[in-house]
């Protein structure tokens, strides 16, 4: 599981500058992040490198993620509110 500074380092590098992201991906990290699965984890941190603009297409379903793994964590986080 997430070591104290790992999660640190992701909750910090979820706070994405653009609003609507922050609002759906603050409340995953706060509520469920430290919950759910090693792999799902990886997953997230995968996810936190793309572009602010196709995560919040992937999030609100404008666009499928471009990947099984990616629109398995996209799925998580939708859950999870």
């Amino acid at each position: 599981m997430l070591s104290e500074i790992e999660y640190k380092k992701l909750a910090w590098h979820s706070r994405r500058g653009m609003r609507e992201l922050d609002l759906l991906l603050l409340p995953f990290v706060d509520a469920v992040l430290r919950e759910i699965s090693e792999e799902d984890q990886a997953l997230y941190k995968l996810l936190l490198d793309e572009e602010d603009q196709d995560l919040y297409n992937w999030l609100v379903l404008r666009t499928p993620a471009p990947n099984e793994g990616l629109a398995k964590i996209v799925g998580v986080i939708r859950a999870s509110r």
